[in-house]
């Protein structure tokens, strides 16, 4: 019987196998294309002297 060990004082290899495991797949999902595109992004700002752009 394996003796039981905290994991706060687990190695970080031995972290890192315990937190691969527990973590899920996407499986395939993209998260980064289903973010909502706002207004925000399209905004464009106004020129704060519109006269000078005439020239």
């Amino acid at each position: 019987m394996e003796k039981f060990v905290s994991y706060d004082k687990m190695s970080k290899k031995e972290k890192k196998k315990i937190d691969l495991s527990k973590r899920g797949s996407w499986n395939g999902v993209d998260p980064a294309t289903k973010v909502v595109e706002t207004d925000k992004k399209r905004y464009k700002r106004k020129p704060k002297h519109p006269e000078n752009f005439d020239e």
